[in-house]
């Protein structure tokens, strides 16, 4: 056995691969920088495109259907394993990484794209929208995240190893390793990978129980949540349950405890304010506080305090990350115009694409941006330049916060920036003197822009992330990530054109469109010069601002803030089993086989789910819908998901505590 392989986990990877490196040490990955290895081929690349095609249509439709955009990264690697296997292709490590790394510009794009665009037609401007502006929007959104994220990729993958959990990232990387392997290793992913599948499936196309467990279900509960908006909310997906136990009890507990305080703290206090107000209060709000349920006053003003709290979060971050930031234009600058150090002296492992040819990209995308805002836009100079200073500032600045939240918790509050960035830019288009409907069209398609940069850039550091473990050759990922790019927008684009057509986005049975509507219902009374909440934004900026005093991650907890309560505690779940199962025995080595082994599970219950989804997705658009509503939206339903979950999470625990040292 080679030294090499000695010091390989039961996983397949180095075992020092989610670990911090002590002093002297350094990360060697599977597939060894000294050495070439197939990557970018006729192969590889065609089968990427296909899968960002493909995953395209099905992300746009689901997305504008239940307002979840679905990542593409780990069905396409499973489908990448499928493919090697089925045609014994041996050596597929690397071809597999650039087919994933292409076709997940599927769900980047299109979460950019679905997120704003479709509020141009919610709000009546359907004169104004044309093919060429929403694919225009995507691509150079696209583009401008890839350029903005290249020069932050050593921090993010290198430098700050083992210091994030990257959850999205392991799941991906052992779908990966399990396939070229194959072995105990892939056996345990696949039964887990089924199970966890087969769970969420049931559920999406079956709808045999309810996809959320509430306390409304019991007498008491229903009398808390009418009466104190005291209400408990559990989503029971095996895929989220599995990426808490691999964000770990640290920030799942974290974003479960700024959850908490919107849930127990800040909704139960508007609503014994709004027993004392006899009016609306908030723009585009026309029911009473008292009358509003739990959910509604989140929806209405608590997630504004999260929104809040994201902004200033990234403010700080984007403070702290300076250093990082000056240094990486330091490095790209001597790299530019200093002594250029030779690409063969340097490991095919460690090389990007020239910083040179980086900022001329930069440059390059701004220009184009430029164009595109005053041909195609707003047809007037100086708003085109005032739009092309917004998306490059606020593009360029929430770039590293897309990807800390990436690498933190798999989520990247993307919908959350993106409004804020519609916020500032109407405030700012409008001082301008750009209002009306040629300035709604204006600030949605700045926030398309600055959507899809941020979707792209998170989700970017996860296909490095999974280069890095590997051994593959970033600059190869990077450049062909442009590709998957164009094929991407244009895909979304069409989608979005023939759903209007078919669905549309208002009236009797169109398709619900959340995020698109949220920005529409914003957007509306900015352009007509009606106030934002800006005094909930301020509470949440003076909550990160707190939090960051005594040390406590305020990114995290702003998206438990952010994010609905029943997604939140299937990710504490996880957390909390992980600790458990890693914490029972006196024997560290056991304790560290009980982990991966669970790492392994719950990439499987990740795997399954998201592939399951895509399926149940496909279905529901060729018109198969076999949920009984009735069945499934009553209180049975509800307290038959708890148990479910609760038999799940047991499985999981059992299955993971079956590990045993040195496994293999």
């Amino acid at each position: 056995m080679s030294e090499h392989e000695a010091k390989n986990n039961v996983t397949g990877l180095p075992t020092n691969a989610y670990s911090e490196l002590k002093l002297g040490e350094e990360y060697v990955p599977i597939m060894s920088p000294d050495k070439e290895y197939p990557e970018v081929n006729l192969r590889s690349v065609i089968w990427g495109l296909i899968m960002a095609v493909l995953f395209s249509a099905a992300a746009a439709y689901l997305g504008l259907k239940i307002g979840q955009v679905f990542e593409a990264a780990i069905p396409i690697a499973i489908i990448a394993v499928g493919l090697s296997a089925a045609t014994k292709r041996k050596n597929a490590l690397g071809e597999n990484v650039i087919i994933q790394s292409i076709g997940a510009t599927s769900g980047t794009i299109v979460a950019g794209a679905i997120f704003t665009l479709p509020a141009l037609y919610i709000l009546g401007l359907d004169e104004y929208v044309q093919f060429f502006q929403i694919f225009m929007a995507s691509l150079l959104g696209g583009f401008l995240g890839i350029f903005f994220l290249i020069p932050f990729r050593k921090y993010f993958v290198s430098d700050m190893h083992g210091q994030f959990p990257f959850p999205e990232a392991t799941a991906t990387t052992e779908v990966l390793v399990a396939g070229e392997k194959g072995g105990k290793q892939a056996f345990v992913l696949v039964i887990s990978g089924l199970i966890g599948g087969l769970y969420d499936f049931v559920v999406a196309t079956f709808g045999w129980w309810s996809e959320v467990f509430t306390t409304r279900v019991v007498g008491i509960g229903e009398a808390l949540a009418d009466k104190y908006k005291l209400v408990f909310r559990l989503n029971i997906s095996s895929a989220i349950l599995g990426l808490g136990f691999i964000v770990g009890l640290k920030y799942t507990a974290i974003i479960a405890a700024g959850s908490f305080v919107a849930w127990y703290v800040l909704i139960p206090l508007f609503s014994y304010l709004g027993d004392f107000i006899t009016l609306p209060v908030g723009a585009n709000v026309d029911m009473l506080i008292k009358d509003m349920t739990a959910e509604q006053i989140f929806g209405n003003y608590v997630r504004h305090i999260g929104i809040g709290g994201i902004a200033m979060a990234g403010m700080i971050g984007i403070i702290k990350s300076s250093g990082i930031i000056k240094k990486s234009f330091v490095l790209g600058f001597k790299e530019i115009f200093g002594k250029k150090e030779g690409d063969g002296k340097k490991l095919r492992t460690h090389r990007d694409i020239p910083m040179g040819i980086v900022a001329g990209g930069i440059v390059l995308t701004a220009i184009v941006i430029f164009i595109f805002f005053m041909f195609g836009v707003v047809h007037n100079l100086a708003h085109a330049l005032v739009g092309l200073v917004i998306v490059m500032i606020i593009a360029f600045l929430f770039t590293t916060v897309a990807a800390t939240a990436i690498a933190i918790v798999g989520t990247n509050p993307v919908s959350g920036m993106t409004l804020m960035t519609l916020i500032l830019s109407s405030v700012v288009l409008v001082a301008v003197g750009l209002s009306g409907p040629a300035g709604m069209v204006s600030a949605l398609i700045i926030g398309g822009v600055v959507c899809t940069a941020l979707s792209q850039a998170g989700a970017f550091i996860t296909d490095l992330k999974i280069g890095y473990w590997l051994g593959s050759s970033p600059y190869k990922q990077e450049r062909w990530k442009f590709l998957g790019t164009i094929f991407s927008a244009a895909t979304v684009a069409w989608i979005i054109m023939v759903l209007n057509e078919t669905y549309g986005f208002v009236g009797e049975g169109a398709l619900v469109a959340p995020q698109a509507n949220a920005m529409a219902a914003v957007i509306q009374p900015l352009m007509s010069n009606q106030p934002a909440p800006w005094m909930l934004y301020i509470a949440g900026s003076f909550f990160a601002l707190i939090l960051t005093m005594i040390n406590v991650p305020a990114l995290a907890f702003a998206l438990g803030m952010y994010l609905p309560l029943e997604l939140n505690t299937p990710l504490l779940a996880g957390g909390i089993i992980a600790h458990f199962v890693s914490t029972r025995s006196k024997d560290d080595e056991v304790n560290k086989a009980r982990k991966e082994r669970g790492t392994l599970i719950a990439s499987g219950f990740i795997a399954g789910g998201a592939l399951m989804g895509v399926l149940s997705a496909i279905l529901r658009y060729v018109g198969i819908n076999l949920v009984n509503v009735e069945w499934f939206e009553s209180h049975a339903a509800e307290i038959l998901a708890l148990f479910m979950f609760i038999a799940i999470s047991i499985y999981m625990i059992w299955d993971t505590m079956r590990a045993k040292k040195l496994e293999e």
